[in-house]
């Protein structure tokens, strides 16, 4: 059997985008983090927002030794004119940032509701709108909204998520068609479940739904629909949207760059 090759990760080469401004959400852990790394790696000055001061403060050495560099900026997506003014004089734009509760729709907090559209709808649209002055100025910019395979397809008890990641899908694609003549380019990359601490959150929530163990929740819920019977890592997401900024994604724009294992291939 074939070894398998090693992932990518923050050194991985091939990529420069040493003089332009990124922009990460969700930055401090997961797949946030290792985008920042990514394209610090690539040379960009990277712009790390979060509401966890300790997860950003942890970036500082991971990013020490890389080309570009690395600002912290702690942040709740909740206050929206913050988010707006963030994203001013960015190049390129990760909308990330996310949050998850499982719960029947009969049971689904209508204020947990709000605000996850306010974190993964709301926020990325005000991020786009700030971001894009500098964009269309310089003439061109790339937006990557992390969406997800449920951007794609539902999963019962995820209402507000599933609605949210769909929504990001529209708001994507009309960024696409917006952007095409100033040099901007819009696109999402739709994971599966990934390694990071919000899928693991989910495994007690996931139980209690379906009224099973937690170590069966991963086998028979989770991966259920994917064809591999694993998780994906955040480096290999980071590498997807290191693709997304690159001189060889520049047709690529308004869609979704699918990395679900072969879920949607049902």
């Amino acid at each position: 059997m074939t070894a398998p090759r090693p992932l990518p990760g923050p050194h991985a080469p091939s990529l420069d985008l040493g003089g332009r401004t990124a922009l990460v959400t969700g930055a401090a852990g997961g797949i946030g983090r290792a985008c920042v790394l990514r394209l610090a790696a690539a040379g960009a000055k990277v712009r790390a927002v979060d509401r966890d001061a300790a997860g950003l403060t942890a970036l500082a050495e991971p990013a020490a030794s890389l080309p570009g560099t690395v600002e912290s900026h702690v942040l709740d997506l909740t206050d929206l004119d913050a988010a707006e003014h963030v994203a001013a004089g960015t190049d390129i734009l990760v909308n990330n940032a996310g949050i998850q509760l499982v719960r029947p729709i009969e049971e689904f907090p209508p204020e947990a509701f709000h605000t996850v559209l306010t974190v993964m709808l709301e926020a990325p649209f005000r991020l786009i709108r700030g971001a894009l002055p500098h964009m269309y100025g310089q003439g061109w910019g790339r937006i990557v909204n992390i969406s997800s395979v449920h951007g794609l397809r539902a999963s019962a008890y995820k209402s507000a998520y599933v609605a949210a990641k769909h929504g990001l899908e529209g708001l994507s694609k009309t960024a696409a068609l917006e952007g095409a003549a100033h040099g901007v380019t819009s696109n999402c990359v739709n994971p599966g479940y990934v390694r990071t601490p919000l899928v693991e959150r989910q495994l007690a929530d996931q139980a209690a739904a379906h009224g099973i163990p937690e170590e069966r929740v991963l086998s028979e819920v989770m991966l259920q629909d994917s064809a591999l019977k694993r998780l994906i890592e955040p480096e290999e997401v980071a590498e997807a949207v290191a693709y997304l900024c690159g001189p060889h994604a520049s047709f690529v724009t308004g869609t979704s760059l699918v990395l679900d294992g072969g879920w949607t291939a049902h």
